[in-house]
Order: C-alpha cells, then structure tokens, then sequence
C-alpha cells in the first residue's frame, strides 16, 4: 500500500480531517497531510512542495470548494482533487466536475475514499508517463540524439526567427560555422566509437563559451552552427577566435594516443539584407571551405563581393544542379578517337569518352562543374553514370565485342575509394555483356598519387576482371617516373601541356621524349594530348610517340 503519500485537506474541520486520514490509515495508506482552511494558506502550500492528491471540504466559511478547484486550476497543478462534502446536491456536483474535480464523495461514505484515491493515483502516474514521454520525443525531435545540442532542425527554425527580427527590428545577429580539420583521420584510424565520443567532448568544450541567449547546434556529421543573437561582428571574432584557440589546445585521447584538434570557422552576418534562413547557411558554409581553403585552423568571414566567395557561391549552385542533371539524365557523351602513330603497339580503334551536360539548349562543358563536383564528393555519382552510358553505347553499337580497341573512361581520384563505383563497373558487365579489354579507364597522374593506395588496389583488381587502365596528364613532375614501378598501368597518357609547345620549347621535348621513353621501357603504349596540328603529329612520330589525340586528329564529337 502506498506510503508517504502527500495529501492536502482543504477543511476548517480539524476532527473531519482526522477522520479522513482514520479511514486511510485503516485501509493501509500512511498520508503524510496538511490541512489548510483558506485561500492565502493553500496558495502557499501549493507552491511550497508537490502534492499527490488533494481533497477539500465543498463548503467552509468565505471559503468553498468551487474556489480551491479555481486556484488549482490557475497553479496549472496535475493533481488530482476530491470533494468531500456532508450535503452536496447533484447539480453542485455535475458543476465541481466540470471545474475539474475528479470525483466528489459523501461523509456518510467515506469508504469509497480509498478506492477513489487509489484509482486517481494511478491515473495520474498513466498521465505523467504519457508527459514524460511526450517530453522526450519532443525533446528528440529537437536535439541531437549523440551530443544532446539542438539539432539542425531546431537551428534552422531559429535562424529563421532571427532574420526576422532583424527584417522587423533591425537587429544584428551573427552565425558561425564550424568544421572539424581532423575528424576523418580519427574516424578512419579509432573507428566511430572515438568519433562520436570526440564529438560529445567538443559539445561540451563548445558550450562552456556561449551565452544563455545563443544557440549551439549540431549541423551534421562534424560540423557545428553557434546563432550569436544580437551581436556585433566584432564580438562574433572574437568568439571564433577563441573557440580556436580552445580546441587547438584540447587534447583528445584514445587508447592511450593523444590526437591534436582544429577549428575551420565561418563567420557572416544575420542581416534583414537575407532572403532565407537556408542563403545564410550557405555562405556561412562557403566562407568555412574558404577557412579551410587558407590552411584550416582559420576563420573566414563572408564578404559578397570577395572572388572567392564567389566562386564558392558558384560551385555551391552547382550541386543541386548536377544533381538535378543526375535525376533528369541529362549527361550525355562527346568521343574523341586517338590516331595510331606506329604500326607496331595497339590495334584497332582508340577513343576517349568525353562528359557534357545538357541544360536547356546549352551544353556546358565539363571544366564548369567538374572542380564543384569533385569538391563536394560528387564525382562517383557522375563517374558511375558515365560507366553505364559507355557500356550501354558499346553493347548497342556492338562495339563492345569487337577483336580490337580500347574505349577510354575517365575516373575521378574519389572515385577509386567508392566500392559502389566497382560494384557499378562488375554491374553493368553482367548487364552489358561487353568485352572488359575492351574497356580502358584513366585516372589523372597528380590523383594516382594523392590515392596511392587506393590506385594501386583499385587498378589490380579492375585488370583482374580484364580491364585496361590508363594514366593520365603523366609528366607533371619528374619525380613520378618512380611511381610507374608501383602503379600497374597499360598505358601512359603524357601531359598535353608539354606536347602543345614541344616544337618552340626543347625542354618540352625533352620531356616528350623521356616519358615515351620510359613508358616503352616499362612495356606501356604511350599517347600524346593536345595533338594540335600535323608538324606536332610528325615530331611524335619521329619521337616514337604510338598515338596521337588532339584537334589534328579529331575534335570531340557527340555519340
């Protein structure tokens, strides 16, 4: 039986109290009660301490039951309340109900009391589980589930509402966006349990340094907002300053390996100037990838008209439109075919697969979203929908199951650690049922050896199904002469830049030479770009150059 119960008797009775708390004790119930008989000293006790249940006379002296119901119901108190009462009619006790009381009892049968309060108590518990639970998924909707901080969500909402108190009453507000330098290397090499616990330490670490009027939120992934409401730009420095300088002397430590922390910071300015709370994110996000840009560990703060920012801006527009293009299959296919110098190495026809994209009558070429693309990891997507279009092209055209030839595909250095893009190539070889040697991918040289390891695996198993693979831009640095020891390539694409000039520039030449030269060493068939006219054509034969690729040969045409 419940014990403790905190009980309120609202009674100018002292003996009718007593008698109250005589029929719970006998049913086994231990109230702890106070007994009040007006309105000033029920106030009190109400906002003295909680109460389980209350149960009040109907009528005392200036003071009724009709009353203490009123004053509970302005407390906004979930407490259940009882009427007991010697002579109560029934229209007085359908009108109680109706105030908010729970049930009302007769003293001539008060042993429906401890039935009564029994029930209401556990009601009430039923109630307040259902509040606490609604608590929490509202608390959830609203809050990161990992740090607890106000989830993007929330932040944007009240972005919103700070654009537009600024609109409405010219106020100055300030959004800083932070990104972690080095959470990947944690990720990568502590795996997420240590990502996520570094990110429940920053949370706090971040919290220590904002005031009650701002907010801290959880964007996504490692990445940070702090709203900053009326605030001056100078201030928002400042903190972003210091938020640096704080985390880069944080130390987090995991199995006993300490890991240096940055801040890449962008600052800009909550002004009626905005459109939407969404613009405001996005340059805050530009001017953080400018930080980053500069070396990390810096701040950036947003200037519209600065040439960066707006090429930043730029590339930003570009993702929902090459997303768009992606969902729209707008992406179609130029070839370029490559002209066999030698009659000695390769057979039949070379062609190089070029992207274009379709927006209403404009083709855009590649160099105008391809840097976007690839600095916001979107280069598999677009990589991947090139494969399926090169070998649905092969199979229809019939291409695909010729003795001879090589059709080159051009893969992106994020490209080679994305097992969707492998599993995409093995998919499309079932599907296509084209011939793998057919096939030839290239990858920059300066991507090679920024994805070493990468290269290499991805290159060893792509030969294992029958692919070729092909370096390309090769000669950007001499020192990656080396580098044709460990990548296991067929061909070798040399440098375009260094075949425009070689007949004004003998370095250049030199430089021809001796990548064809060690390419053939290495058992390579060599290719030269930006073959532009036929006295360059010539050199290269001479040289002993085995293709040719360039507008001498061929501009690029659509399929």
């Amino acid at each position: 039986m419940r014990q403790g119960l905190r009980l309120l008797v609202v009674d100018d009775s002292e003996d009718d109290a007593i008698l109250l708390i005589r029929e719970l004790r006998k049913g086994g119930m231990l109230p702890n009660y106070t007994r009040v008989d007006n309105e000033r000293d029920m106030r009190k006790m109400l906002g003295a301490q909680q109460w389980d249940i209350i149960i009040t006379d109907h009528n005392m002296p200036g003071f009724s039951s009709e009353e203490a119901l009123a004053i509970v119901r302005e407390a906004e108190l979930d407490v259940p309340v009882i009427i007991v009462s010697g002579t109560i009619g029934e229209d007085v006790a359908v009108r109680a109900m109706k105030a908010g009381a729970h049930d009302y009892i007769m003293k001539d049968n008060l042993a429906r009391l401890l039935p009564a309060i029994q029930r209401e108590l556990k009601e009430a518990t039923v109630r307040d589980a259902r509040k606490r639970a609604e608590r929490t998924l509202h608390h959830m909707a609203y809050h990161d589930s990992l740090t607890d901080l106000v989830n993007r969500r929330e932040f944007e909402r009240r972005l919103k509402s700070a654009l537009t108190s600024s609109k409405e009453r010219g106020l100055t507000h300030m959004l800083l966006y932070l990104d972690l330098d080095q959470f990947k290397i944690i990720n990568d090499t502590c795996g997420h349990v240590a990502g996520d616990e570094l990110l429940k330490q920053l949370s706090i670490l971040l919290s220590k340094h904002i005031r009650e009027s701002d907010t801290l939120a959880r964007l996504g992934g490692d990445e940070f907002g702090i709203l900053l409401e009326s605030c001056a730009e100078r201030r928002a420095i400042q903190l972003a300053q210091e938020l640096n300088s704080e985390v880069r002397n944080f130390r987090f430590v995991w199995q006993q390996k300490p890991f240096t922390i940055s801040l890449s910071i962008g600052v800009v300015a909550v002004t009626s100037e905005y459109g939407s709370g969404a613009e405001i994110l996005s340059h805050a996000d530009i001017a953080c990838y400018a930080a980053k840009d500069k070396g990390r560990n810096t701040i950036q703060v947003y200037q519209s008209d600065d040439v960066e920012m707006k090429r930043r801006r730029t590339e930003m527009q570009w993702i929902s439109r090459i997303r768009i293009a992606l969902e729209e299959n707008r992406f179609f296919l130029y070839r370029q075919p490559m002209e066999r110098l030698g009659p000695d190495r390769g057979a039949g026809l070379h062609t190089e697969f070029l992207l274009r994209l379709h927006e209403g009558e404009e083709i855009v070429p590649p160099g105008a979203f391809i840097p976007a693309a690839e600095r916001y990891s979107l280069m598999p997507l677009i990589d991947r929908r090139v494969i399926e279009l090169v070998f649905q092209y092969l199979a229809e055209s019939g291409k695909g199951m010729a003795d001879d030839g090589a059709y080159f595909i051009n893969l992106s250095g994020t490209s080679l650690s994305d097992d969707k893009v492998f599993e995409d190539i093995r998919k499309n070889l079932r599907k296509y049922k084209i011939r793998p040697e057919r096939i030839c991918f290239e990858i920059t040289e300066t991507a090679a050896i920024a994805h070493l390891a990468e290269t290499v695996e991805f290159i060893r198993e792509i030969r294992e199904e029958g692919f070729k693979f092909a370096l390309d831009d090769f000669g950007c640095g001499m020192s990656s002469f080396s580098y044709l020891k460990t990548i296991p390539v067929d061909y070798l694409k040399i440098d375009g830049s260094f075949v425009r000039n070689m007949l004004s520039d003998p370095i250049d030449v030199g430089i021809v030479e001796a990548c064809n030269r060690i390419g053939h060493a290495a058992g390579l068939t060599t290719i030269a770009e930006f073959v532009e006219n036929e006295q360059i054509k010539e050199k290269l034969i001479e040289i002993g150059v085995d293709y040719a690729q360039g507008f001498a040969i061929s501009k690029p045409k659509p399929l």
